[in-house]
Order: C-alpha cells, then structure tokens, then sequence
C-alpha cells in the first residue's frame, strides 16, 4: 500500500512536471549532432537577479528527469532544499553509444569520449550562459550512465560536487579506481549510491562491493551515503533514492528542526543570533550561494533567545527580521518581542501597532499582532 501511495503522488508530480519542462535542441560540434534537453527553472526564477541556483545534470532524461524534477519542486517548496536547475538530457536513441568505453582501458572512447567532452565543453557552458547556474553541480545516473559520471571525478578538478549513483552497472577496474579517487580528494565531494534486494543479482553484488571498499575510506573530504533498499527492484529503488539522496546533500542547508535545535543550537557556546549567522555563512561558503532568511530559523532562534534569555540575541534578530523583510509584520512582531522582555511595554504596543499596517507572513497575521497588542496593554495597565 505504501508503495502504491508512492506511485500515484510520483504519477501527479510527472503529469505537472510535463507544462514545467522547457524543452531545447542544442546543436553539438562534439558530437556532430543536435540534442535533446529538459529543463526546469525554479518557480520563482529571474533572469535579473543576482542570484544563482545549484545546477543538476540528469544523465537517461528520458526516463530519470521526471522523477528527479518532482522531487526538486516538492522539496524547494517546503524550503528543505534550495531551488535548483534540472538539466535531463535525453539518450533513448543514444545510450550505448554515450556511453561507450574502451575494452582495453575502460575509459570513455570513440563516441563515450564526445558524449563526455559534450557534457563539460558544450552542456555546461550552454546552461551557464543562459540560465543562472551556480558552481554547485550534481549529477545522476543509472546503471551504465551511474558508472559513466564517476569518469568526471578522475578530471583534476572535478566537474561536479555530488555524484548519485543508481544501481550502477560498473565497468570493469571501475571499483579500485573509484576507491582511490576517492581517497584522495582535496575539495569536499558528496558521493551517493544505492541498490536493492530485489536489484539485478550481478549489478547488486559490484555495488555492495563498492560499499565496502568505499565506507572504509577515511577522508574528511568525502561526504559518503549508502542505500540497500527493501522491496525494491531495480527500478524502484530509483524513486526512493532520490530523495535520500538530496536530503543527504542538502542537510546543511535544512532548516532548524527540533533535533537541531536541541542537539546543536542550544548548546552552542555563542548566542543564539551567532549561531544563526554561521549557520547561513556555512551554507554559502559550502554550497557556493546565499541563503536567503526563512521563518521558521527565525522563529527556532528567538524561542533559543528566550529560554537562554539572551536579549541581546533577541535584539539582533529583531533589528535583522526588520531589514530583510521591511513589509512584513515579522520586523515588528520581533521587535516587540524584544521590547517586552526588556520590559518597555509602550515600545512594544507600539511596534505591534504598526505590524497591522503590514503584510502578514507565513506563521504571523493579524490576529497574532492583535493578541500581542492586548497582553503589552495589560502589561502596562498592571
């Protein structure tokens, strides 16, 4: 039943992917042929922002992007990742030939090598041009096309950040080559890859090979996540990996939680204020793009703020809340809130006062700003 409910939510995700998908024929000198793409911006894009989005390569779009983009779509709309660029490139009538090895070296050769030399002198630089992509790249594949992206880690700056591999049908020494790449990997690099126990038996005994060479590493570099599914086959275990997958490389973007908050914030030695502000520069120096301020960190550190009754924090965060969202009644419901726990009663009233002239948020509308104002007026009449 609940893989029954998995399929039809993933089934209404598809049918309102398919008015999303921008679909582009870009001309290749690589591979002397034209090639198919699906693209789906984020729904709020602008061209005319500075911002810029994490781009993901989906290699087999013909099948694999769907899933993939509905995945992004949901998870960016509840905030637990951020908006991303999905690329899909289409390889229905081009799979062996994208993928083609050498038999003797088993590297990328003959028509293998212009599907790579494609995706990084041609894919890349076309995304970058048109859209605004970010350095932050991953990139997924099945099977043959899960073996195929690791040729991307053996470049000396590897072209992509993360890497999920799906039941990956590896190509012969692939193994050995992947342990000590990885091994030795001097910039942060997430590494994601899954099968099943339904899996097909020989793809499902390399990869739990795999597992065990590449769980043993030890490199501070390598962010490293494994998945042996339970009934799923080859195929389903796509669906689930997925999201795995992205809460894996997106975790410390996250928002607060209660495990966080518990485990993390309110021990921190700083104030909880400093605790925000590194957790959002940690973010942008990881991911390599900002982070703009959501309600629910707010709202995670000023409850931190008052258990800890630390005004100060409380003070900052308000004064913050107020420049970032200046239309917003969460400045003055903040602000207020400092000013009653420093006991100015007045000041609060009149910032709560004021938020009624403003646009209500997520989790503060009128009603709250009211309620507020009648406890600061009782506060003063006391």
């Amino acid at each position: 039943m609940k893989n029954f409910y998995t399929l039809v939510l993933t089934f209404f995700i598809v049918c309102n992917l398919q008015s999303q998908a921008i679909y582009k024929t870009i001309d290749s000198e690589r591979l002397g042929a034209t090639r198919e793409l699906k693209i789906q911006l984020p729904r709020n894009y602008n061209p005319d922002e500075k911002r810029t989005y994490p781009l993901i390569v989906v290699l087999d779009g013909d099948y694999l992007f769907e899933p993939v983009a509905g995945n992004i779509d949901y998870q960016s709309y509840w905030e637990d990742i951020p908006d991303c660029i999905v690329v899909g490139i289409n390889q229905a009538d081009t799979r062996p030939e994208d993928l083609f090895y050498d038999d003797e070296n088993y590297f990328p050769n003959d028509s293998g090598a212009q599907f790579y030399e494609f995706i990084v002198a041609e894919l890349l630089p076309y995304i970058e041009k048109n859209y605004k992509a970010s350095n932050f790249r991953i990139i997924f594949g099945h099977d043959l096309s899960a073996n195929f992206i690791n040729y991307y880690l053996f470049k000396d700056e590897p072209v992509f950040r993360a890497y999920i591999a799906f039941s990956p049908e590896f190509a012969p020494e692939m193994i050995s080559r992947l342990q000590q790449r990885l091994s030795i990997l001097t910039e942060q690099t997430f590494y994601y890859m899954a099968t099943a126990d339904a899996d097909i038996k020989a793809l499902r005994a390399s990869t739990l090979k795999a597992d065990s060479l590449i769980s043993a590493i030890q490199n501070e570099k390598l962010l490293y996540k494994f998945d042996d599914f339970k009934d799923a086959n080859h195929y389903a275990l796509v669906g689930r990996g997925i999201p795995k997958a992205l809460n894996e490389i997106f975790g410390l973007f996250k928002p607060i939680n209660a495990k966080e908050y518990k485990e993390k914030l309110i021990p921190f030695e700083g104030s909880p204020y400093d605790y925000l502000i590194k957790k959002y520069e940690d973010i942008e120096h990881f991911y390599g793009f900002e982070k703009e301020l959501i309600e629910n960190d707010i709202r995670a550190i000023a409850a931190a703020s008052n258990k800890k009754d630390d005004i100060d924090s409380l003070e900052k965060l308000a004064k913050l809340v107020k420049k970032k969202f200046p239309d917003s009644m969460l400045g003055a419901y903040y602000l207020g809130m400092y000013y009653e726990k420093e006991g100015n009663f007045k000041k609060a009233l009149l910032q709560y006062k004021s938020g009624l002239l403003l646009q209500p948020s997520q989790f503060i509308d009128k009603e709250i700003i009211l309620e507020k104002m009648y406890d600061a007026e009782e506060a003063l009449n006391d």
